[in-house]
């Protein structure tokens, strides 16, 4: 997992008026939580940031007022939901062997068996724990054959050395649903005609 190293400075000035200075300034207010210490706000590179937020679970070397560098990783992101800037983020300070609670993606590969099934994500994101600076960006699975009427569960999903469910293990993430789009245009087709003998 990669680590990424951005220059954090404090911030004092708080409420709105300073969030849009901070942002005019292509900056991003942000809060670091974790380990029972005071809220730390801060103010962050905004294209950097943006950057990083780009793989799931980031791990960011925060070095803050260049006095020092703390790890931590994203835990909530606010974005503009028209143009899609960061508006705020919030950290969780964590440490090197620290395990912590994460979702990481689930992606797929292969294809289900033939009839026109839909696959349904039930869960977009599988919760694991895994240690702070070893985190997956995500899990692959294999899809290939599935009928109608198959699912998958998170036990059924490999997971890398050190990293653990933090679900049921019955939990379903994916579920192959039988088309029936296509069922019910033959059925009106067959009313149709009918009604009009």
């Amino acid at each position: 997992m990669s680590e990424v190293k951005l220059a954090a400075e404090t911030r004092t000035e708080f409420g709105k008026g300073a969030a849009r200075r901070i942002r005019r300034d292509n900056k991003v207010p942000g809060v670091l939580y974790g380990h029972g210490a005071q809220p730390l706000h801060l103010t962050l590179p905004g294209h950097e940031l943006l950057l990083a937020l780009r793989t799931p679970n980031v791990l960011i070397a925060l070095d803050i007022d260049g006095k020092g560098t703390e790890l931590a990783i994203p835990k909530a992101v606010q974005r503009d939901p028209l143009k899609g800037f960061l508006e705020h983020v919030d950290l969780l300070l964590v440490k090197r062997g620290e395990k912590v609670t994460v979702e990481i993606p689930v992606h797929t590969e292969g294809e289900l068996a033939p009839g026109g099934n839909l696959l349904e994500h039930v869960l977009s994101a599988l919760p694991v724990e895994a240690e702070a600076t070893h985190i997956p960006e995500s899990v692959t699975v294999s899809v290939a054959g599935l009928a109608a009427g198959a699912a998958v569960h998170a036990k059924d999903i490999a997971l890398p050395s050190g990293v653990s469910l933090a679900v049921e293990e019955d939990a379903v993430v994916l579920q192959v649903l039988a088309a029936q789009a296509e069922e019910s245009a033959e059925g009106e087709g067959e009313g149709g005609e009918s009604a009009e003998a």
